[in-house]
């Protein structure tokens, strides 16, 4: 079945790559507005996921990125909707030259072909990986994890029916609904029929892909996110910016995970952390002056939380604070709150994460914040593409080469 699944898409990209602009936005159009109209039983479908995720005790802040209301799905239609409002990212010539003999040598963009995802119990991934797939030129095979299993069936269910509608081939979006370990290492196996493979989710999931996947792979998502606050800092914009970039959504990967003082300015920061509703777990250094606080251990320092739990290093200067994310950092956002304009500048020269920010929140990481339109993932690697990761980023290129009866010597 998986295989069958593979071919279909394989087959189906052929046919989606022939599609002009008018076509895959009308494919578009047709699926934010199935997904409106059919809002009451994708919600009760994610009321099972839900229920099942209690009763196999998933921790409340993954139960909220599993969780659909009625503002989160007009919230994917909303983005179904702008991913068609977005120039075509295919059939653009990114560079062009001439050469000396005369050959007119261009680089043209070009769908990927067919692109997996694998992710875990996030519903809205669903409608956003198939709109920018689709958009891209791509088919999609999906597979998302058992607990949002229901709520992606009825999605896809959706999405495929708005397809068939239009005319075109169902399988221009494909769901695996097989959650065995077995069905996901034969799926990182098909490079046969998939061109890219992309794993949306924690650390263990990625790692696993990565390792064990035959089909190119772009890492995205572990997101141990730091913010240094300088001894020069604006503390009230500190304390502001600290509160968003924790609080905001802590169980998404672009949420702050480790936050690093410098000492002398300790006392300023650390009241008013204690008054929020949030582990804090410091060092050894804080804990002697406020003992309230939990003491970090090592591995503390590693985590990605996902949760309302910070961890808090104290730094007697900069280059402690640097030394410190170059540790622990998984390279995806870290910033950097200071007045200083030396700091500020050397921060962005020696953290080599995807995003680094200068006195901004980490959660602006996102392919819709940076003006993307949407976004597939947030790579933390280098090849390919790095960072918030849009719609020309999910397409190839090939040269297209023009003569004139040109020969080589």
């Amino acid at each position: 079945m998986l295989e069958e699944i593979c071919k279909n898409s394989k087959k189906a990209s052929l046919e989606l790559a022939k599609l002009d602009s008018k076509n895959k936005n009308e494919i578009l159009f047709e699926a934010a507005k199935n997904l409106k109209d059919n809002m009451e039983y994708i919600l009760n479908e994610n009321l099972k996921d839900i229920k099942y995720a209690k009763e196999i005790g998933l921790k409340d802040s993954l139960i909220d990125r599993l969780k659909l209301d009625e503002k989160r799905i007009n919230s994917m239609v909303l983005g179904i909707q702008k991913i068609a409002y977005i120039p075509d990212p295919l059939n653009e010539y990114i560079e062009q030259k001439i050469l000396e003999n005369g050959l007119i040598i261009g680089k043209k963009r070009v769908p990927m072909g067919v692109i997996g995802i694998i992710y875990e119990a996030r519903p809205n991934v669903t409608s956003d990986a198939f709109a920018m797939c689709i958009k891209a030129g791509s088919s999609v095979i999906l597979k998302g994890g058992k607990e949002a299993l229901n709520s992606n069936k009825a999605i896809v269910k959706i999405l495929r029916e708005s397809i068939v509608r239009l005319g075109f081939n169902e399988n221009f979006v494909n769901l695996i609904t097989d959650s065995s370990r077995d069905t996901t290492n034969q799926f990182m196996r098909m490079n046969k029929y998939v061109n890219l493979l992309i794993p949306r989710g924690g650390a263990s999931l990625i790692n696993a892909v990565v390792n064990n996947s035959s089909i190119p792979v772009i890492e995205t998502g572990v997101g141990n996110c730091h913010i240094y606050v300088d001894e020069s800092a604006n503390i009230i914009k500190a304390i502001d910016i600290i509160k968003n970039a924790k609080m905001q959504r802590p169980s998404v990967c672009n949420a702050l995970e480790t936050l690093i003082l410098h000492k002398s300015i300790i006392d300023k920061i650390m009241p008013e952390l204690i008054k929020l509703n949030i582990d804090l777990r410091c060092d050894e250094y804080i804990k002697s002056i406020y003992p309230i606080v939990n003491l970090a251990k090592d591995e503390d320092f590693e985590n990605e939380f996902l949760d309302y739990i910070l961890a808090i290093k104290s730094v007697n200067n900069f280059d402690e604070a640097i030394l410190h994310i170059q540790k622990y950092s998984t390279g995806h956002s870290d910033g950097i709150i200071t007045q200083n304009y030396s700091n500020a500048n050397k921060f962005c020269d020696l953290i080599d994460s995807a995003v680094v920010y200068v006195n901004a929140s980490t959660r602006f990481s996102d392919g819709e914040c940076f003006g993307l339109g949407a976004e597939i993932g947030i790579s933390t690697q280098k090849l390919h593409a790095r960072g918030p990761m849009g719609l020309k980023e999910i397409t190839s290129y090939k040269y297209i080469v023009l003569g004139d009866g040109q020969i080589r010597d």
